[in-house]
């Protein structure tokens, strides 16, 4: 027993030394990483000291290490408050419909221009569908103010055009019922084209024998994505699914912030914003313990979620992040 303990220190110690001279031999290699590290350390690591305030009665004068412990007082009082449910029901709602309808577009996207011939077509629409991406939330928000207005929006003009009522004046963006589709919608305009480039890579991989094989055997274009490109890029498209997944209560706070007003709140504030709100706008005076807390819980959740789904696609699907 011994003697094997100090064969398995011998073996760690001659690996130190290899990992060491591979260091010293590609060191301007390794100079690169230190900005990542120091970006990871500063702003990833250390912050993590701050989930402390979720179970403190955060005070300034006091600051992190001196305020008193509350334990879970302020996820009590999320839970118990009016706003709780409705905060995550608007959460899961645009995130799944986020999901059900953005995710399938990039992948079709992609192998619709995979499959087009001309080279310098696809080119073009790749660069129609890619610029969206590039475009500023307000300035998003703001073309969706005018596209939408009551009286002078361009929808609202379309449907006096084709109705012939001219008395007709919808507001789109103080609806509740029409938010969630407003905002999935416009995201799914702004980010399929870009998101499309993952798959676009991954099909890129793909050798042209397969095709050049299946078509001599009299495969269709149909079949030909549904038995060599769709199986060809499904680790791709299982990991990203796991990824979305995790982010499910993670709901873009910019965005979602610019477009909210006074009539469309209850399907409007989501965890991001409230969070915020209950930090900096709610009262006069911030409560981050409470934020902190509702901010904790959602990644919590994300990360259970994330973790489950991604066990489910390695027992099934034989894919997962590790």
């Amino acid at each position: 027993m011994k003697h094997e303990m100090t064969y398995d220190k011998e073996l760690a110690k001659r690996g130190r030394k290899r990992a060491l001279a591979r260091a010293k031999s590609y060191w301007q290699l390794y100079l690169f990483l230190i900005p990542a590290i120091l970006y990871f350390g500063i702003f990833r690591y250390v912050p993590m000291a701050g989930i402390q305030i979720a179970f403190k009665d955060y005070n300034l004068v006091g600051g992190i290490w001196g305020s008193p412990w509350v334990g879970f007082k302020h996820f009590i009082r999320f839970f118990n408050s009016a706003d709780c449910w409705m905060v995550i029901r608007n959460t899961l709602t645009i995130s799944i419909l986020g999901l059900v309808f953005g995710f399938p577009l990039p992948i079709i996207i992609a192998l619709l221009l995979n499959q087009t011939r001309s080279k310098k077509f696809a080119k073009v629409v790749q660069t129609v569908i890619y610029a969206p991406h590039f475009i500023s939330a307000v300035i998003i928000v703001g073309m969706l103010n005018l596209f939408l207005a009551p009286s002078t929006g361009i929808l609202n003009q379309i449907l006096r055009l084709v109705t012939g009522d001219k008395t007709i004046s919808i507001m789109f963006m103080g609806s509740t019922a029409m938010f969630p589709w407003i905002y999935v919608i416009s995201e799914i305009w702004q980010n399929m084209g870009y998101n499309s480039i993952v798959y676009t890579a991954a099909l890129s991989g793909v050798s042209p024998e397969l095709h050049e094989s299946a078509i001599v055997d009299g495969a269709t274009v149909l079949q030909r994505i549904f038995y060599i490109d769709i199986p060809s890029i499904m680790p791709t498209i299982v990991i990203l699914l796991i990824m979305n997944t995790g982010r499910v209560l993670t709901v873009g706070y910019e965005k979602i912030f610019l477009m909210q007003n006074a009539l469309n709140r209850t399907a409007s504030e989501v965890i991001s914003t409230y969070v915020y709100q209950q930090a900096f706008g709610a009262t006069s005076i911030p409560n981050f313990s409470y934020s902190s807390a509702i901010g904790l819980f959602e990644s919590v959740v994300s990360l259970t979620l994330l973790l489950i789904v991604n066990k489910i696609a390695k027992k099934y699907a034989d894919m997962s992040l590790v």
